[in-house]
């Protein structure tokens, strides 16, 4: 899973912290404004919102991150790292994102 897929998945449940509410919006307001809201990318985002817990919303996100180059982004990767280590700040934080990304490689190199 890349990396900005998860932080958004992993901070669907914790919005309305500060930190990661603010986090978040900023990744959003960046994927929107170098894919447009009118893009598949904003779509996924906006119906993972909707139903968080759906896999297959989680999968679709995902695929259009892919397709879109957002994983390759190094902006985005920026505000995806920054979305995540406000969550790691939480209480059980670390735990969250360690179950969603798991022990989740790319290539050589760990995710974090």
């Amino acid at each position: 899973m890349d990396i900005i897929t998860a932080a958004i998945i992993a901070a669907m449940g914790n919005l309305s912290t500060q930190a990661v509410g603010d986090a978040y919006e900023s990744l959003k307001a960046l994927l929107l404004r170098k894919f447009g809201a009118e893009s598949d990318l904003a779509d996924a985002v906006a119906k993972l919102e909707q139903t968080p817990n759906a896999q297959w919303r989680k999968d679709a996100l995902q695929e259009e991150t892919a397709e879109a180059g957002a994983d390759k982004d190094a902006e985005i990767i920026k505000e995806a790292e920054a979305l995540l280590a406000a969550i790691k700040g939480l209480p059980g934080g670390e735990k969250a994102v360690e179950q969603i990304i798991g022990q989740q490689v790319i290539g050589e190199e760990s995710l974090f």
